[in-house]
């Protein structure tokens, strides 16, 4: 290809600056293949298509760039009823010049049937939330899954089923030693690890109905909102006892009311605190489950007892957990010759998220792979592999500043299982 212009180099800035404009993705392909570069227009289009997969301007574009547009732009045979032309004289016969190869135009819907017995259409069924117009509704789950259903995580479950779930399932022995049907649990620890899994989870053991709760669920612009939409979410858990309250980002909903520079978040803080305590109402049957990847921000007035006075470390996954979630990743994906075990130790270290983000990163080499060569194929562990390559796991930040909380802020040994983990991973 000649050299750039500047135009398409100006052009490749701006989609680089803004990778989601799907137009301006577009006009740059088009540009490319007037500029004698299909291979990188196919590329183009194939991003663009990931954004709006129905865009009719990045179908016929990736058309023209395999070669499909060369049908429709052959000139239209003649009228019969227009008057056959005078033949021409004879002339010396022109060199026969061979065509050169086109690239297969890539039929979509060819390939759409080559995969339609791997991997069948799902459709989600819309829910219409039950409750009156206007009035605060918050969706009441029922969990369909348990703890047999978190892959690996072996010390996780433990401490659930010892400190939280066994009382809960004996009521004669609760009722002898005078357990309360309450209790606060707080799972922290790196983000991408599954603690809102975990927390579904311990709600399906307890055959409990499961609400979620999170900072946008909560605050509320107007003063006084945000308190009263705090106590709809605990009265409709009390409605619906047994219940799980799952508190998410917990640090953000129940920050240190010392570092608090709004009188807001600070009532917030509060009426959280008369909620956990039960003052206004009786929270037998209600159990609450909060989440944080930043423990030391949590208020301490949260951590006593009878609110969340139980802790849970909850940590990368280990191997056993890491197969779990690469199969739940790969399992409507067209895939073959995969070795889960391979790459489950090649990802030590990762969390779920992360291994998310690496099974869409090889899906995606595949798809623009079928796409430039106008054959559909299927993921292999060489795209996985390479993945690993490109991928880099998200959390090592996460145990930087935990490893100065574990070492010079570990109060009352607050933090002793995090300490314990450090020093057998060789982290401190």
């Amino acid at each position: 290809m000649a050299e750039e212009s500047p135009l398409i180099r100006s052009l490749r800035a701006a989609v680089e600056a803004a990778p989601t404009d799907v137009p301006l993705r577009l006009h740059l392909a088009a540009l490319l293949l007037d500029a004698g570069a299909p291979a990188e227009a196919v590329s183009q289009v194939a991003v663009a298509l990931q954004h709006e997969p129905t865009s009719g301007e990045a179908r016929a574009l990736m058309l023209r760039a395999m070669g499909g547009g060369a049908a429709a732009a052959a000139p239209a045979p003649a009228p019969a009823s227009d008057p056959a032309p005078a033949p021409e004289p004879a002339a010396s016969p022109a060199p026969v010049v061979e065509p050169a190869a086109e690239v297969p135009a890539f039929d979509w819907r060819t390939a759409e049937e080559q995969l339609s017995d791997v991997v069948q259409p799902r459709f989600v069924e819309p829910v219409t939330a039950e409750g009156d117009e206007g009035e605060p509704v918050w969706d009441v789950e029922t969990s369909r899954i348990g703890l047999a259903d978190v892959g690996g995580m072996t010390e996780v479950k433990k401490r659930l089923e010892a400190a939280f779930l066994a009382p809960m399932r004996n009521p004669e022995l609760r009722r002898l030693y005078g357990k309360s049907l309450r209790g606060g649990l707080l799972l922290y620890g790196p983000p991408g690890c599954g603690k809102t899994f975990i927390a579904r989870a311990v709600a399906g053991e307890l055959g409990a109905k499961f609400i979620s709760v999170s900072l946008s669920d909560v605050l509320d612009m107007y003063i006084g909102q945000s308190e009263r939409n705090l106590h709809d979410v605990f009265e409709t858990a009390r409605r619906n006892a047994p219940c799980v309250v799952f508190l998410d980002e917990i640090d953000a909903l129940g920050g240190k009311r010392s570092s608090l520079r709004h009188n807001a978040m600070r009532g917030t803080v509060n009426q959280l605190l008369t909620e956990l305590d039960g003052a206004v109402a009786d929270n037998e049957g209600v159990f609450v489950l909060a989440a944080t990847n930043s423990p030391w921000d949590v208020d301490s007035a949260l951590r006593r007892p009878g609110r969340l006075d139980r802790t849970l470390l909850v940590l990368p996954p280990d191997q056993a957990a890491r197969e779990a979630v690469l199969r739940y990743h790969l399992r409507d994906r067209p895939v073959e010759g995969v070795d889960l075990g391979k790459l489950a130790k090649k990802t030590d270290g990762w969390s779920g998220a992360d291994l998310a983000h690496l099974c869409e990163t090889a899906a995606e080499a595949a798809l623009l792979d079928s796409a430039a060569s106008g054959r559909v194929r299927m993921i292999g562990m060489r795209d996985l592999l390479d993945a690993v390559g490109q991928v880099r796991p998200s959390i090592e930040s996460w145990f930087s500043a935990a490893r100065n909380v574990a070492m010079f802020a570990n109060d009352g040994g607050m933090y002793d299982d995090l300490v314990a983990y450090l020093k057998k991973a060789k982290k401190l």
